[in-house]
């Protein structure tokens, strides 16, 4: 059940208002319905997307003596099993909701009830008799959860906004967010952006009672390579695993369709999948560089489906940033948001519930920069002292050229190099670029933890970890979530799935990086449902034109605008801002990522700090 939820526990006065405003600011997560529940000083809210039992399965839902209350953001996918196993267990059950079955579930198992679960999903449930709150989320992190304390009291919500509806709240700036943001190009911190306000990390679990709070972790993402494996007996496991998770992501009582690029990972899933309709948007910008269309027409057509395709200009691109960034929550440098923002609009004209690959690349091994360790291999032989000299050279040389990023990597160590598949500046850039009130550290502290514990496993594997536990929450999966409900859209990812899981990480790393091919194994499997273009074709991403726009005029002005800005000299160095664009916008060097950071950062702030009582009305459906 897709949908969005809120809650607090404390005094606070006219609380049925604050819940109102509180769930109003979700509304777009679930249109369908509403509902509220109130008990003590206890307060839930709900808006829902209706998918599985529409015209049952209404939130908050509460136990048959009324002692506990659930309110559940997501699907999980073995609840008909969960439920017949109640069943024998003597619970009753008045729905076909997989709601229900987390209400009694948690009833007869407590904490212990998140290792049965096979889904995505958030959830809190009231428990009166012991006077706690338990709030959990999934393994890999796909729907989100947010909390606070303040003055005495608790709250949580699905999304940040919801929570600056409680009285007294005042937003104010995490710098040390900003800090790792400009590193990691995502919010990556356990605090947000705001201070006082802090996500439920994937895999977590939260316990609130007599006002403490405990975290608790009860699932891992770790991977253990088997390096003598019986390929065939791998490749038949994996297959099924695949078959079962495909067939399990389309359980709906709605229609269900499917995001299509011209790539293995959502190709495959289309094939496999009994989905009609597809969904491409792409760029006309550098002669089709930044197209899809072709691929998916192309694939669409072969395998008999409906393919629905948008091409998305440069105005309607960058007028659409500030929704988006309200939409976010926190700011993302990651231009493929606002793409997945203009296909998920693209579909909810037509479906309430999409398939998409997220998960496949961090799972398979499918990232180009996997291929690292290999092309690194000559600077082993080097001793790490004339590493050291060399890259403290290219470190003060000013000169550009080809090759220059190579060797400055290759000088480095994995635990250095690597902090996932983003790393836009380290703590020496950034130090120039913010003000000198403002933190900046080596990203590679947030990492080394994750190293320290995986330091025996081959360098490919680490990397894959590191995307596991960081980039994939804090960037894909993040992005997949708020740019999907912003249309009231349920998006699904069946490669992300405790049993698929279960499968990868099993994989040697020649099953998954194999020469200049990635994914290996899971290639061959889509070659069996795919054509030769489509599952050999090398992992592109979602290509937007970001780099091509800021060398144009128009857009130039735009963000040079923004660089001069009040809130700009607020936080960063005017002059090492325009520095960088200009030196973009005259060809002299590629910045479009570190300047992309920048404005992002800037549309955020201007949402959130200066004009956020403007975008009340437009999402205040009710």
């Amino acid at each position: 059940m897709m949908c969005g939820i809120c809650g607090f526990i404390g005094n606070i006065e006219k609380r049925e208002q604050v819940l109102k405003r509180m769930m109003n600011r979700i509304y777009h997560r679930g249109p369908d319905d509403s509902g509220s529940f109130f008990e003590g000083e206890t307060a839930f809210g709900f808006r829902r997307l209706s998918i599985i039992d529409p015209a049952n399965g209404r939130q908050p839902m509460c136990s048959d003596d009324s002692s506990i209350a659930v309110v559940f953001n997501g699907e999980i996918y073995n609840h008909l099993q969960l439920r017949s196993e109640l069943t024998k267990k003597g619970h009753q059950f008045r729905t076909a909701s997989d709601t229900e079955s987390l209400l009694h579930g948690y009833e007869e198992y407590g904490a212990e009830l998140l290792c049965r679960l096979r889904g995505m999903f958030a959830f809190a449930v009231w428990d009166n008799k012991a006077q706690s709150l338990f709030l959990a989320r999934d393994p890999f992190g796909i729907k989100p959860l947010y909390y606070t304390k303040y003055n005495g009291c608790f709250a949580f919500a699905s999304e940040i906004k919801s929570l600056l509806e409680l009285p007294g709240i005042q937003p104010r700036l995490n710098l040390c967010a900003l800090d790792q943001y400009l590193s990691f190009q995502y919010s990556v911190l356990p605090e947000t952006f705001f201070q006082g306000i802090f996500r439920l990390p994937p895999g977590h679990y939260l316990m609130y009672q007599d006002g403490k709070t405990e975290l608790l972790r009860y699932w891992t993402p770790e991977l253990a390579p088997q390096y003598r494996q019986n390929t065939a007996k791998e490749k038949q496991h994996l297959r099924q695993c695949l078959a079962d998770s495909i067939t399990a992501h389309q359980l709906s009582d709605v229609e269900v369709g499917a995001l299509l690029s011209g790539g293995v990972d959502s190709g495959f899933l289309l094939a496999q999948s009994k989905a009609k309709k597809s969904y491409t948007v792409s760029f006309d910008e550098d002669h089709g560089r930044y197209s899809e269309a072709e691929r998916a027409s192309f694939l669409a057509d072969r395998l008999g489906r409906v393919n629905c395709q948008k091409t998305i200009s440069a105005e309607e691109y960058w007028a659409a940033l500030p929704k988006i960034a309200y939409h976010m929550d926190e700011p993302l440098a990651d231009p493929s948001a606002a793409a997945l923002y203009f296909v998920n609009q693209l579909a909810a004209q037509q479906v309430k519930v999409l398939l998409s690959g997220e998960g496949a690349d961090e799972l398979f091994g499918g990232y180009n920069i996997y291929h690292e360790p290999s092309s690194l291999r000559p600077f082993r032989i080097l001793p790490q002292k004339e590493k050291q000299r060399l890259y403290c050279r290219l470190l003060k040389s000013p000169k550009h050229f080809r090759g220059k990023s190579y060797l400055l990597r290759g000088c480095l160590p994995l635990e250095h190099r690597f902090i996932g598949n983003a790393h836009l500046m380290d703590a020496r850039e950034k130090r120039q670029l913010l003000q000198d009130d403002i933190p900046a550290t080596e990203p590679y502290n947030l990492t080394q933890s994750t190293y320290h514990k995986n330091a025996s496993q081959d360098e490919v594997t680490r990397m894959q970890e590191i995307d596991l536990r960081f980039w994939l929450p804090g960037d894909i999966l993040l992005k997949a979530d708020k740019m999907s409900m912003a249309h009231s859209v349920e998006l699904r990812v069946p490669y992300l799935d405790k049993k698929v899981f279960g499968a990868a990480r099993l994989l040697s790393r020649r099953n998954k990086v194999r020469g200049k091919t990635t994914k290996y194994l899971f290639r061959k499997i889509a070659s069996e449902a795919l054509p030769r273009q489509t599952s050999g074709r090398k992992k592109l991403g979602f290509p937007v034109p970001v780099r091509v726009w800021l060398r144009q005029p128009k857009y130039y002005s735009i963000v040079k605008d923004a660089f001069l800005s009040r809130t700009a000299k607020t936080y960063f160095q005017t002059d090492q801002l325009l520095y960088l664009l200009d030196a973009h916008y005259r060809g002299e060097t590629d910045n479009s990522r570190k300047i992309w950071a920048v404005y992002q950062f800037l549309v955020w702030h201007k949402v959130y700090f200066e004009n956020f009582a403007s975008f009340y009305q437009e999402y205040d459906s009710e």
